[in-house]
């Protein structure tokens, strides 16, 4: 919706994801680790059966795995800065076949069909499909509330209420990927669900970014993990990730508020916070 680099957002996304797991994951994570008394929840410190045939792929042909599609889609920014800089001609038939490979979607459907060749070698078709069928239940529920918020934001595009957004935030003054950060903020804490807070603040502020002139590729990536931060803060009582959290350690309300809540929103203000430094500084 906005435009961003794929390939560009990944390594920038990677620079800022560092400090920001430092301070609010592993820094917080140490001090609440020594103020909450937290006991191992009862599912850690059962025995787990293992399959004596089962026989796992190298850690060598896991990693590869994970790097495939990254490195897919770096090949589509390296040639794309390569044709902006004139090295290759924008008609280049390899060139642009290699791109093609790099888009998000061809590239994690090459990833799929690597894997599935690779642990062929061990499994039978029939174990196969059934790995392929149980990987379906829990991202078609990923898929579902993508595409509600989707939709959401496509009403309100269509409704006309981003550009009034826009027209209100462009004369407060509001620099736009500080109005992105508030608008994804205010949708998570109001309906609990990420996902539906980054698809309805994408589709929302995306008139904005069309009507702000000037905006490098670096200014849209600063501009989405902005409203990735937003998304990120305040998990509550209305995220199923907070009762999936707090239930899965067995922790009651009021912890799960001052360790799971406290650490999100550190987590999405810090992100949002070196974003806006880098979209000054660059």
């Amino acid at each position: 919706l906005l435009g961003a680099n794929i390939g560009l957002l990944v390594i920038i996304g990677l620079i800022i994801a560092i400090p920001t797991w430092y301070f609010g994951g592993y820094l917080y994570g140490q001090y609440a680790g020594k103020k909450f008394d937290i006991k191992l929840p009862s599912s850690f410190l059962g025995e787990v059966e293992t399959d004596p045939t089962h026989r796992p792929p190298s850690f060598g042909m896991v990693l590869t795995i994970l790097l495939l599609p990254l490195m897919l889609i770096f090949l589509d920014t390296g040639l794309n800065t390569a044709k902006v800089l004139g090295w290759v001609s924008a008609d280049n038939s390899v060139a642009n076949f290699l791109r093609m490979l790099g888009k998000t979607p061809v590239a994690l459907l090459i990833t799929v069909f690597f894997a599935l060749m690779v642990f062929s070698r061990n499994h039978s078709r029939q174990h196969l499909e059934k790995i392929c069928d149980g990987a379906l239940g829990p991202i078609c529920g990923i898929i579902l509330v993508t595409g509600a918020g989707g939709m959401f934001g496509g009403v309100l595009r269509a409704s006309g209420i981003g550009d009034a957004l826009a027209g209100v935030l462009s004369d407060t003054g509001m620099p736009v990927i500080l109005a992105a950060f508030v608008i994804s903020t205010a949708l998570r804490v109001a309906q609990g669900s990420a996902t539906v807070a980054l698809t309805t603040t994408a589709a929302l502020v995306a008139p904005m970014v069309q009507a702000t002139p000037g905006l490098s590729q670096f200014d849209l990536c600063f501009i989405v993990i902005a409203i990735a931060g937003g998304a990120t803060v305040l998990s509550h009582v209305n995220d199923s990730g907070f009762w999936l959290v707090g239930r899965f350690l067995e922790m009651d309300e009021k912890t799960t508020l001052k360790t799971w809540t406290v650490m999100e929103t550190l987590l999405g203000s810090i992100a949002f916070l070196l974003a806006a430094v880098g979209s000054i500084l660059l």
